[in-house]
Parts: structure tokens; sequence; C-alpha cells
């Protein structure tokens, strides 16, 4: 293990992270807001002690990563900049634990949209701009925007790309990972600003805009209102948050050839129509399940549904009213969603469409084979057969995935968190989702449980947002060895 690597580009990203936490000066200038000065100190000592980390590991022999440094930078990436990410809002006062700033923080990177605060609307501008700012820079992966400066230090790149985008399919639009990085960045940016400008004209003003267009892209949920979406009543708004969440959830493959004019590639992808059908179908089902439940209107119904089966299912925690009261089982319908995901290759979090396809697709493959022993029956993703290792590689995630949700959900009933809203945490924090059940559910927050329980969940999000073995390889033996 090449420790002076590791420290080099960890130091490289503090570098970036404390000129992230200064933008936000600009709306605490404009607003005249109180928290300049935590902005100031707390972007300056980041990006200072980013330098002298830098400076002091810049000089090495070695000019290519391996995997075991790539996967080590990302995971130790992710706790570093929300350790320094949190100093704004403990310098400021607006947030006086630094367990619940950490946790704020970690929720904002990792995109999960968990929150602590019970006010959100009394945090001044520049902070909440820095909070919005946190899961926008987290939904593509502030790592991943590094790969378009990596060259600069000599170093490259694809080891990085590999253990901050897993999954089954890793679609690389350009042969060199600076200009993938370049390209996600780029769709990136003109999708947020199209929803930006399409919120205003809504009503919402530049600010509130701005954040909640960073927030949706990111699929993180972060919003500047206590209400959250609920605060803006005009079914226009609810309409464009709904489109720009979906879009969130797509492979960001399919943005780029769509820019390009390439739309026949929609009809090919496997997973795209699932998503599609997916989407379509949970809504129906839940309009026809919970209207008569409901005082609701046809129209009213049918977006309330769409919004919360497109938030959850996307991950990005959006609510617009307490959808666990709609009816007696809406916490169940409302909960099976939490473990979907969006598309591979989107900022959502989650098992992902992909999986649950080649997992579905594979399950049946089984039964035909029980009963036609000698025939060959393959498995097939977008035209072409899956290979028995990626479908190997997908029955290791869910198997994972389910421990870490069971094991994770007694240690923290145990830690004395009442059991629906153990399962609910645990759930919608390794999925990334932000909103659970119980008492953390869409109208609740998590400033109530144990510190303790802050800092595990804190590392669900970690081994959620990595998708679970870019985290958990770090605790094997042979990790380690030489």
């Amino acid at each position: 293990m090449n420790y002076r690597i590791v420290l080099n580009i960890i130091g490289f990203l503090l570098i970036l992270n404390g000129l992230f936490i200064l933008t936000g000066i600009g709306f605490s200038l404009y607003y005249q807001s109180d928290d300049i000065l935590a902005l100031l100190i707390s972007g300056t000592g980041t990006s200072m002690i980013g330098l002298i980390i830098w400076l002091a590991t810049r000089k090495t022999e070695i000019t290519e990563l391996g995997k075991r440094e790539g996967y080590l930078i990302v995971t130790l990436g992710w706790f570093v900049m929300a350790i320094f990410g949190a100093l704004p809002f403990l310098l400021h006062g607006s947030i006086s634990n630094y367990s619940d700033a950490f946790f704020e923080t970690m929720s904002g990177f990792t995109t999960t949209g968990a929150t602590i605060l019970d006010d959100i609307e009394v945090l001044p501008p520049g902070l909440l701009f820095w909070r919005s700012l946190t899961q926008w820079l987290g939904g593509m992966g502030i790592i991943v925007l590094s790969l378009a400066i990596l060259p600069l230090l000599g170093i490259g790149g694809m080891q990085l790309f590999t253990a901050e985008v897993p999954g089954v399919t890793k679609d690389k639009i350009h042969p060199r990972v600076k200009e993938t990085a370049k390209r996600l960045w780029g769709i990136y940016v003109i999708l947020t600003a199209a929803e930006t400008l399409l919120l205003m004209v809504g009503g919402l003003n530049f600010f509130d805009a701005i954040n909640h267009s960073f927030t949706t892209m990111a699929t993180g949920g972060f919003s500047t209102k206590n209400a959250s979406i609920a605060y803006y009543t005009s079914p226009y708004v609810q309409y464009i948050f709904i489109l720009f969440m979906f879009f969130a959830g797509m492979n960001f493959t399919l943005h780029y050839l769509s820019f390009h004019g390439k739309f026949s590639y929609f009809k090919q992808n496997t997973e795209f129509k699932y998503y599609l059908g997916f989407t379509i179908a949970a809504t129906l089902f839940v309009v026809i399940i919970h209207l008569p439940h409901v005082d609701f209107h046809y129209e009213e119904a049918i977006r309330q549904s769409l919004f919360h089966v497109v938030s959850l299912t996307t991950t990005t925690g959006y609510v617009t009213s307490d959808f666990e009261n709609w009816a007696p089982y809406s916490r169940m319908i409302f909960f099976v969603l939490l473990f979907i995901g969006g598309c591979a290759g989107s900022t959502g979090g989650g098992i992902k469409f992909v999986r649950h396809i080649v997992l579905f697709k594979n399950s049946w493959a089984e039964l035909k084979r029980l009963i036609h022993p000698r025939a060959i029956i393959p498995v097939k993703f977008n035209g072409k057969t899956v290979s028995s290792e990626v479908i190997s590689n997908v029955q290791a995630f869910f198997i994972f995935y389910i421990l870490v949700f069971v094991l994770g959900s007694i240690i923290i009933s145990l830690l004395g968190v009442e059991f629906v809203t153990a399962i609910g945490a645990t759930a919608t924090c390794v999925g990334n989702i932000g909103p659970g059940i119980g008492t953390v559910g869409p109208v609740s927050n998590f400033a109530h449980l144990p510190e303790i329980v802050k800092w595990i969940l804190s590392l669900f999000m970690v081994v959620g947002r990595l998708e679970l073995f870019t985290v958990l390889i770090l605790l094997s033996p042979a990790f380690w060895k030489k």
C-alpha cells in the first residue's frame, strides 16, 4: 500500500472541499447573514490543511494507482470530506453537537437526505447553500470530479473510477477516464441549470431554485423549507421536480446519448424500460389502493402518488405529504420502495434496477433449467448474455445488502431504538434515501436518535453510497496483505 499517494490525493480533495465551502460566502454577503466568518474559517482552514498534506506528499515515483490505493482513497475521501465539511455548522453554532454536524454533512455527501435539523429555515443562506452543495457534489461523486484534474498531478485515474462507480455495467462514454468525468459533469451541470430555470419560471427565487436543483439532480432530497416540497403547492413546480427526479434516476450514459440525438438507445436499454414501466405500474397501484382513503382529487391523487413513487424509487426522498397516513398499509407499500433504487450509472442509491432485473431473470432461468435440465438457457441483458461472474456478483451484492440491513436493524434496536424505527432508519440510510418509517418518517427527523446510532447510520450511508463492496473490501484481511 502506497500511503504517500493516498495522503497526496486526500490532501488535494481537502483543498477542493475548502474552496467549495467558501462558495457559500456569496449568498451570505448578498443576504447579509451572520455565517460569513464560519464559512471563511472553515473553508480557508480546510484548504490550508489539504495544501500542507499535498505539498508534503507530492513527490512520488509511482505514477499509477493500484486497486488497493483506489479503494482506500474513495472510502477515506468520503469520511474526510464529511469530517471537515461539518465545521461550518459547528463554528456557526447552528448545530452545536459535532456528532449531529457530522451526521448532517455525511447525509449530504452521500446524498441520503436524512436530517437532524428541527427548523431548517433558521439556517443562514450561506450554510443552506453549503448543505445543498454537499449533495450536489456527492451526487456525481467529488472523486469523479477530481478525475478531470488528477492528470495534472501525474496520476492515472482508472482505479478511482472503478471504485467510485461500481456495479454490473461500467459504460464508458470515452476511453479516457478524464474525458468521461468531464462529460458526466457537463451533463450534470446542464440538467441542473435547466431545472433551476424551470423552477424560477414556476415562481421560486434563484436561491431556492438552485438549492433544490442541486439536491434533485443529486437525488439527495435536502430542501430549504421545513415542509420540503409540500411548501410548494403549485402542480407545475411539483411536476418539474418529478421530471428531474426521474432524469436523475436514469443512467447518465443515456443522457449523453440523447444529447447527441441517439434516442433509439432508450428502446434498446433493458434497464430503462423496466425503470419506466415500474414507475408507471407502481404509481397506478398506489393511486388505486389509496384513493378511497384520502381527500385528493383524481389529478392530485395521481400527482401525489407519482411524486412519492419517483422520490423513493430514485432515492431522492422529497415529500409533499405524510404518505404513512394515506391508508393503514401505506407504511408497508412505501417501505418496499426503499429497496428498489435508481438505474446503474445514475446519482441514485439503493440496490439499482439492473441488479433486480438480473436477479429476476436468473431466477426465472433457473426454474426453466429445472424443467429442462439439458437446455442451455442464458440470462440476457440489453440483448447480450450476462456472464456467470456478473450473476455471482449480483447475487453476492444482494445477499450482503440484506445482511447489512438485517444486522444494522438488530444492532440499532438493541441500542434502544424502537424496532420499526430501527428498520426504517437502517433501510433509508443504506439506500441513501432520507425519510424512513416510524419516528424517522416523512414528517420527522433523526435528531432524537442516540449519538452512537447516528455514527452507525453515518457508516451505513457510506457503505450504501459506495455500493457495499468498495467499503466492505477494506474489512477483508486479504486487502491489507502484501
